[in-house]
């Protein structure tokens, strides 16, 4: 654990003389933020016409249904809640995948292109460590960005949304959601990440291959709750949180094969 803290600390470090790698990810989450507000506030504020004259009340009833906590809300707010909690599987997905993804691309490829992995992998660092060290200091960084874009989210519902919508965002569906599921998919698309980075001398073919594996299911599920009326209930989660955590294990037993040092240390001559 100390090796690996140490390294952490390292790579913190490098990452302070490169604010540059985040602004992608941010960009991402201001978007993400940006999408819902368009269907639910902006749209009916410039056709003045409200979400409960123009679309199906079901998705109101439906919304009551899942979330009895918040049964108090108006048609108009529940709609819009209902809007808000669906699209924040997108918010969490995108944030969690493309705030850590770029770090972990980089982390790998950096060292080969600053000419210090060579010594860093002479090191006595285990591969689990070295893999754990980079996946690590590519996690914190993602992480807080989804819990700033997530707060930054509520605030901004509870502001501009109707009264009592943003009260669907704090239920444990949404937390699990924000502070389990998304967690999980960062570790998974950040081992992919640097298992693709171990291979390449090209930081965007990592994150293509994170992207491809990861963000489109994220945007297939997206257009399902939507089209299809698919609600990300609690046995929904469990399951895509079991999932998840499988998928996690079988990567980082490939990543610890794929992580072959001494290859790596030729392909980088």
């Amino acid at each position: 654990m100390t090796r690996i803290l140490a390294l952490v600390r390292k790579d913190f470090a490098e990452l302070r003389h490169s604010p540059g790698i985040f602004i992608p990810a941010l960009l991402t989450g201001a978007a993400a933020i940006f999408y819902p507000f368009v269907i639910a506030v902006i749209i009916p504020a410039v056709t003045g016409e409200r979400l409960s004259d123009s679309s199906d009340f079901e998705i109101a009833g439906l919304f009551y249904k899942t979330e009895p906590g918040v049964t108090g809300l108006s048609a108009e707010a529940a709609i819009q809640a209902f809007i808000f909690q669906q699209t924040l599987a997108l918010l969490v997905g995108l944030t969690t995948v493309t705030g850590g993804m770029s770090v972990a691309a980089h982390s790998v490829i950096g060292e080969k292109q600053a000419r210090t992995l060579e010594p860093l992998l002479a090191t006595p660092l285990k591969t689990g460590e070295l893999l754990a060290a980079k996946v690590t200091s590519a996690a914190i960084p993602g992480i807080l960005l989804t819990v700033s874009c997530f707060v930054a989210y509520v605030t901004l519902v509870s502001i501009f949304a109707e009264p009592g919508a943003w009260m669907a965002l704090l239920t444990p569906r949404s937390l699990a959601l924000v502070f389990f599921i998304g967690p999980l998919a960062s570790l998974l698309g950040l081992q992919l990440a640097v298992c693709a980075s171990s291979r390449v001398n090209d930081p965007r073919s990592a994150q293509q291959l994170g992207a491809f594996l990861l963000i489109i299911p994220i945007g297939v599920l997206q257009i399902a709750q939507f089209v299809g009326g698919v609600v990300l209930t609690a046995p929904i989660l469990l399951a895509i949180g079991v999932v998840l955590a499988v998928g996690n294990l079988i990567v980082l037993r490939a990543a610890i094969s794929l992580f072959d040092r001494e290859s790596i240390l030729v392909r980088w001559k």
